[in-house]
């Protein structure tokens, strides 16, 4: 069962758009529900308010931005403010959702360039900025091993 959000269908559209969350929900528990990551995840989002949700959104929004600047100005993914930029990326993750290892962020790199929603979501914000996530996210992990 999809795990559901503590907000009025208002709130949920205010917040998400069009996003199915349901819909997404679903597969999201189907591929990763038996893990541990999912189920602190759903611990700690299920008591999220509408505040929480807006305040996710703008910490997240921000790290894009500085991002994509970082990207159009012509900063290497592998450099070390694009590194940076990435660990702050997981950190905030780690922060709203579940311990985000390494390993998981590795993953999550591949997930944002190769599944066409995620790299929407991000090239949205700039084209390109899902590759050069995920590169600079590699290029941290490598760093930090």
């Amino acid at each position: 069962m999809p795990r559901t959000l503590n907000l009025t269908t208002d709130e949920r559209t205010e917040l998400f758009g069009d996003f199915a969350h349901d819909e997404h929900s679903a597969e999201a528990e189907e591929r990763w529900g038996d893990t541990r990551a999912w189920a602190e995840s759903a611990r700690r989002t299920s008591s999220y308010t509408k505040e929480d949700w807006q305040r996710y959104k703008a910490e997240a929004s921000a790290l894009s931005a500085r991002l994509a600047d970082a990207m159009n100005a012509g900063i290497p993914a592998d450099s070390d403010l694009a590194m940076d930029l990435a660990e702050e990326h997981r950190a905030h993750i780690s922060r709203w959702f579940y311990d985000c290892t390494y390993d998981i962020h590795r993953g999550l790199a591949d997930l944002y360039a190769s599944d066409p929603r995620f790299t929407a979501t991000f090239d949205r914000t700039s084209p390109g900025l899902a590759t050069y996530l995920r590169t600079a996210i590699l290029a941290n992990t490598t760093r930090q091993s």
